[in-house]
């Protein structure tokens, strides 16, 4: 069993959820932190991760073994992260039988309209609410 954790830029949500996982979790399970970059995989590694790897090769080959991956939903979107997050990976996360967990920590120009099970037309509405709020028309 093994949870995959995913950062970039610093590693500081990483490093948070594996020393969480580290306290909560039995200590048969393997926690993998892997960064877009070295820094982030070395913070997750400080913080406990029983292994870190670094880089696109390291994320795509790694997620596919994985139980579970957690990390920021950014970790889904292509070029996020300042460019970190590369095509390659988000095909690999998407591709994973694993359980996905992901925080939603969003590039500025990406929103979550809902995150409660709602019916569809309220969340259409949640998000045309949105645009309105973006376009400073909540009042038409």
């Amino acid at each position: 069993m093994n949870i995959v954790v995913l950062d970039g830029m610093g590693g500081g949500i990483g490093s948070r959820i594996v020393g969480i996982l580290k306290e909560e979790m039995p200590p048969y399970i393997e926690i993998y932190g892997l960064g877009t970059n070295a820094l982030a995989t070395a913070a997750m590694l400080k913080k406990g991760a029983n292994k870190g790897a670094t880089g696109e090769n390291a994320i795509a080959t790694t997620v596919v073994k994985a139980d579970f991956i957690i990390g920021s939903i950014a970790m889904t979107i292509p070029n996020s992260m300042m460019g970190e997050v590369t095509p390659r990976m988000v095909e690999a996360i998407g591709s994973c039988e694993g359980i996905k967990i992901y925080i939603p920590i969003l590039p500025e120009n990406h929103h979550i309209v809902s995150l409660e099970q709602k019916p569809l037309m309220l969340q259409i509405r949640e998000a045309v609410a949105l645009i309105k709020k973006e376009l400073h028309l909540e009042d038409v």
